[in-house]
């Protein structure tokens, strides 16, 4: 008896998780006009997302390098006055009752909105903005697929090296370009000291299976005595990489992710990277400076953390010296100068200049309802 009302239980829950996350999935409805003449405008669907999201961080920063380059562009969410808190922004955001996007206007569309495609036709130009090339499907029935093949997309940008194989192996005949991604080295780099960095930090948004097993291994087999693990769960992007330069070891626990932001936002605070590189992180996990741990093999897992560990015990500053290495390297490559450049490339494809010089990305919502974005 009490393990049917268990299992009936689980099931309860596990429909109330999936009702959650297709709701999650369900776009903005943003209304559609016609023509004005006007310039051509970005419009970023985002989810409002009341918790840390890496995809969300990424969508903002578009958007404002986009005003700063001479285009109009905004964050469009569902609901109005809604805007991301947990990093500092004035990111030009409308609610997307207050635009009314027209056939000039780029939607651009995140990938987790795929299902929902068929409803965005015979209004602006599409882009699908797949962060995420392994949820491209998500949400959708095998049978259903195809339909994606069919959907009005003009281009589809992604964010990796392996994202971008992926796409342009699958949508063989829609033009698909890569943006790099950005740490922005004011907030994400490494520590005055390397000593005094005792701590083991990882993500609780992955893997937890694994995550459970391999900290439990590590508890019981008992050589990690003077180590604190620390669990990043939920916290401003200043804490974040409080946390990470506190920590000379970070787990990645990535799974099949587009670009795996936590991973190199631990290199770039210094960092020794030991784990999973989820696909995405295949371009930038290097034996030169971390760890790559075969997929699911818990036990390398566990002996890799332990002598990384015995090795730091050693000498602090020697062990350190991967993860400075790390932090040059990642921090030289995903930069807010290349996105840019990565930006203004992409949109010329589309038949986009910037117009007007550099435009304040800091404008008020108020300000944009009253100066053109309802048609």
């Amino acid at each position: 008896m009490r393990r049917s009302v268990f299992a009936s239980a689980l099931r309860v829950a596990q429909r109330w998780r999936d009702a959650h996350a297709a709701s999650y999935r369900v776009p903005p409805v943003v209304p559609f006009g016609h023509a004005t003449g006007r310039p051509p405008r970005i419009l970023y669907l985002c989810p409002d997302s009341p918790t840390p999201s890496g995809g969300v961080r990424v969508i903002y920063r578009h958007v404002d390098l986009l005003n700063e380059l001479g285009f109009a562009a905004a964050v469009v969410h569902s609901r109005r006055g809604f805007r991301a808190h947990w990093f500092d922004n004035t990111t030009t955001v409308v609610a997307a009752a207050d635009v009314v996007a027209t056939t000039d206007d780029v939607l651009v569309v995140p990938e987790l909105y795929g299902a929902h495609l068929s409803r965005l036709q015979d209004g602006p130009r599409l882009v699908l903005f797949n962060q995420g090339a392994y949820y491209t499907f998500s949400g959708l029935r095998v049978e259903e697929a195809a339909a994606l093949r069919k959907a009005p997309v003009e281009a589809i940008l992604t964010i990796s090296e392996d994202s971008l194989q992926m796409l342009r192996s699958v949508f063989e005949d829609t033009p698909v370009h890569y943006v790099r991604s950005v740490l922005d080295g004011a907030i994400f780099h490494p520590p005055d000291d390397v000593r005094g960095r005792r701590r083991i930090a990882y993500v609780t948004t992955r893997r937890d299976v694994e995550r459970h097993h391999l900290l439990s291994m590590l508890e019981s087999r008992g050589r990690l005595s003077g180590w604190d693990r620390v669990g990043v769960e939920g916290l401003s992007e200043r804490h974040v990489a409080e946390a990470l330069r506190s920590s000379a070891i970070f787990l990645s626990f990535s799974a099949l992710d587009g670009f795996g932001l936590p991973p190199a936002e631990a290199m770039a605070c210094g960092c020794y990277v030991v784990g999973f590189h989820g696909q995405g992180g295949k371009e930038y996990f290097d034996p030169a400076y971390c760890r790559t741990i075969a997929d699911a093999d818990l036990l390398a897992f566990t002996r890799a953390v332990e002598e990384s560990a015995a090795a730091y015990d050693r000498d602090p500053e020697q062990f350190s010296a991967a993860g400075w290495q790390a932090s040059r390297t990642v921090l030289e490559r995903y930069h807010l100068a290349g996105l840019r450049e990565d930006l203004l490339a992409f949109y010329a494809t589309l038949g986009l200049e910037p117009v007007g010089g550099r435009r304040d990305s800091g404008t008020s919502d108020r300000g944009l309802r009253f100066t053109g974005w309802r048609g």
